[in-house]
């Protein structure tokens, strides 16, 4: 029996449901028509109705609350993605006004020194290689025999001498830097007291400190002393800086010095260099044996020459 009114009563309460629904939509559906205009102002349906016009009206402002923070959520995603984008672009911008700053020194620089060395003719080129095994000792430069490069043609930067040319292709050319051990440069120590010749050639022991050979023991050369190409040998125009001396050692033999330079190029920073393609410096005078007391004489050879005249 219970069960059975406990069936009844759902029964009535599911009817109960359904025609509270029925009659919720009839009015709102004529109210919406204007029918029932005067009904649905009535102080009893206007409090029948005021829980769920509450309700939908926390429903909407729960929706449009959500919708709003997902709405300015997704702008400051994109806002944020454009403004990453940017400040990479403006990064990247940086780097290029700044490469291209550094460029522009470096370019004014050799162009001044293209300027005020009226007596050379000077070819502008980049370097464009190094080999791993001879980083100290060769570059490749990005002017070649279409440029009328040559081989034995000096290179040089605004700062002093870097090193002459040995191989030459239509495009390029690989220069020997006076840092490479098999080079050799002839020099003098600039200071005219002293006026000192030697020969700078590269360091087996330590590559960026060149050194200075056959620089007789007592010779008048010191610390600080700046070094400069002699013009012997036709190569090199006479008057490249080459360095200053860091210190002086004795050779193995103890008869001759050793000085080991400071150069006045940067070699690590390399990237722009100066070809001498043509010199208007008159090449220094020849040696000349100086003039010989009378009966002291002797041949080309050192002999001395008899006064009985068989020489």
């Amino acid at each position: 029996m219970s069960r059975i009114r406990r069936d009844n009563n759902a029964r009535k309460t599911t009817w109960m449901l359904v025609v509270v629904a029925v009659s919720i939509f009839v009015i709102i559906f004529f109210a919406a028509r204007g029918r029932m205009a005067p009904v649905l102002t009535s102080p009893a349906v206007v409090s029948a109705l005021a829980p769920f016009q509450r309700a939908i009206s926390w429903a909407e402002s729960q929706v449009n609350g959500v919708a709003t923070t997902i709405w300015e959520v997704a702008t400051v995603y994109y806002q944020n993605k454009e403004l990453r984008e940017e400040v990479i672009a403006l990064r990247q911008q940086n780097l290029q006004a700044d490469e291209y700053a550094a460029e522009n020194m470096r370019l004014r620089e050799m162009l001044n020194y293209k300027t005020s060395a009226v007596q050379f003719d000077l070819m502008p080129a980049k370097v464009i290689g190094r080999e791993s095994s001879t980083w100290t000792s060769m570059i490749v430069v990005n002017r070649g025999t279409s440029d009328g490069i040559a081989k034995n043609m000096p290179v040089v930067t605004e700062k002093g001498l870097v090193g002459v040319v040995t191989e030459v292709s239509p495009n390029a050319s690989k220069v020997q830097l006076i840092l490479d051990p098999r080079s050799s440069v002839g020099t003098l120590v600039q200071r005219p007291e002293s006026r000192v010749a030697g020969i700078v050639q590269g360091n087996p022991s330590d590559p960026m400190l060149p050194q200075m050979i056959n620089i007789p023991r007592n010779a008048d050369v010191i610390e600080g002393d700046v070094i400069v190409t002699s013009g012997f040998g036709g190569v090199y125009p006479k008057g490249l800086l080459i360095g200053s001396v860091a210190n002086i050692h004795n050779d193995d033999g103890g008869l001759l010095e050793i000085a080991y330079l400071y150069t006045a190029v940067d070699f690590q920073k390399l990237e722009d260099v100066l070809i001498i393609t043509a010199s208007r410096e008159a090449p220094p005078e020849p040696l000349t044996a100086p003039k010989q007391t009378p009966g002291t004489e002797t041949d080309k050879d050192g002999n001395p020459i008899g006064g009985d005249g068989n020489r």
